[in-house]
């Protein structure tokens, strides 16, 4: 557990430094908080199957990044939020070779229906659901098509309580509070503790 925590110090800087190519976040949320989400990974780490194990240690780095920035500046830079693909991408490769090509093609629906879903609502009301919040989307319904239909529908749920939530801070009352911190953490939560659909072969 205290490994997690060591490593995730190191993280959060490089993951400060790639925010500092779009917007200005303070290094010491990211590493504080990169070490305390890998930290609570930790914690689960005799629970979760090995194979499972880099997708909550990357997505709760790329949740402290974004949400970080989301909540200073109500963007996603793609300097961060596009390092989703490829690295939850090659986790999720990983995943489905111990799970079967099912899981693969789960991941690769859920990037479908989950990313496609955003995409609707920014083409119908671009104030209500930015640009950021679409690509985020994409790659986060990856990990979700894993997780199952349920897991999906739980993240969408909470990920709006969450930002009707932040509206009632008064700054974002007129503008529209971010909605990526709510998605983010929903969707780490549940890879933190996932109910997973297949059991690989031994």
């Amino acid at each position: 557990m205290i490994g997690f925590a060591v490593a995730g110090a190191p993280a959060g800087w490089i993951g400060s430094r790639l925010l500092a190519r779009s917007v200005a976040v303070r290094p010491l949320w990211c590493v504080a908080g990169t070490a305390v989400v890998w930290c609570l990974v930790g914690t689960r780490f005799a629970s979760l199957p090995p194979w499972w194990l880099p997708v909550p240690v990357l997505l709760g780095w790329l949740t402290v990044l974004l949400t970080a920035a989301d909540l200073a500046h109500r963007r996603l830079p793609d300097s961060v939020n596009l390092i989703g693909y490829p690295a939850l991408g090659a986790a999720l490769v990983v995943v489905s070779a111990w799970g079967g090509a099912s899981l693969g093609l789960a991941a690769l629906t859920g990037v479908i229906v989950f990313g496609g879903a955003h995409f609707a609502v920014h083409w119908w009301r671009p104030a209500a659901l930015g640009a950021g919040d679409v690509k985020l989307a994409g790659w986060l319904g990856g990990v979700l098509g894993v997780l199952g239909w349920s897991a999906m529908a739980l993240v969408t749920v909470v990920a709006s309580g969450c930002s009707l939530l932040l509206r009632l801070v008064p700054a974002w009352r007129s503008t529209g509070a971010p909605h990526g911190p709510g998605l983010l953490v929903a969707a780490w939560l549940a890879t933190l503790f996932p109910v997973l659909p297949a059991t690989p072969p031994p």
